[in-house]
């Protein structure tokens, strides 16, 4: 049975009708405004996002407070870094930074940054651009073991500090790893020009990449720990039964 007015319309244009009345709905439906107890909630200005999420540390100004150091000095690099990773903002302030969820959308980390360095009027490190597919892995990984595997570990998994530990790289997009490079968060250091040109930092940040899902040939991996196990496991596979069959030896003579 048809609903009153639709009688006598074909079955055709009854279909036509319903396809167009859904398609209506449909339309209006993206085109509501995100309600939040009846009321319609508009997106936050970059301006409220820093006032309410960064300046109880870092002050109205960047120029830091009791609670948060200066952002004078940290570029459009260090903003991207801190933010990107999700290592920022904290929720307590005494809390230590470590990579989390992020809390914002690329937009919006993108206006952060160009809202903090603007505060500032310091844009450097700028955030660099790196280009991994032109990139020298075998000249990534000797940078890398010359400049960061002593801290966060041969294969990348991190490793233990004074009073703090190093991160693994692993999680780290190519960016973020030459932008971690280029500022030095926390306690590690900051490697400029001299330190790795825009070359080497492109391989190295792509060797970075590369540890994540590293081409693992002739055996077990051992969970990437390094050389620490793999010693061990030589130690107990090896020469565990080696100290058992001269054991077994001796006792038969």
């Amino acid at each position: 049975m048809l609903p009153i007015g639709l009688e006598g319309l074909s079955s055709a244009r009854v279909a036509s009708f319903a396809g167009v009345v859904a398609l209506t709905l449909t339309v209006l439906y993206l085109m509501v405004p995100a309600m939040d107890g009846g009321a319609v909630r508009p997106r936050r200005s970059v301006q409220s996002v820093f006032l309410s999420d960064c300046a109880i540390c870092h002050g109205a100004d960047g120029q830091g407070s009791t609670k948060g150091p200066s952002l004078a000095q940290v570029g459009a690099a260090g903003v991207d870094f801190w933010v990107s990773t999700g290592r920022m903002p904290l929720a307590d302030p005494n809390d230590t930074p470590e990579r989390g969820p992020v809390r914002y959308s690329a937009a919006r980390i993108r206006e952060l940054v160009d809202y903090i360095t603007g505060l500032t009027g310091n844009r450097v490190p700028e955030i660099p651009h790196v280009d991994v597919h032109g990139a020298d892995l075998a000249d990534g990984a000797t940078q890398y073991q010359l400049n960061c595997a002593a801290c966060h570990a041969a294969t990348g998994v991190g490793g233990a500090l004074f009073h703090r530990e190093a991160p693994k790289v692993t999680d780290a997009t190519a960016r973020q790893a030459a932008e971690a490079m280029r500022i030095g968060p926390g306690q590690m250091p900051a490697f400029g020009q001299a330190a790795l040109n825009r070359r080497q930092l492109d391989d190295t940040a792509a060797y970075v990449r590369y540890l994540d899902d590293p081409d693992d040939r002739g055996g077990d991996p051992l969970w990437h720990l390094g050389p620490l196990a793999e010693g061990a496991a030589v130690a107990v596979l090896a020469l565990g039964p080696l100290l058992l069959a001269v054991r077994w030896i001796g006792t038969r003579r």
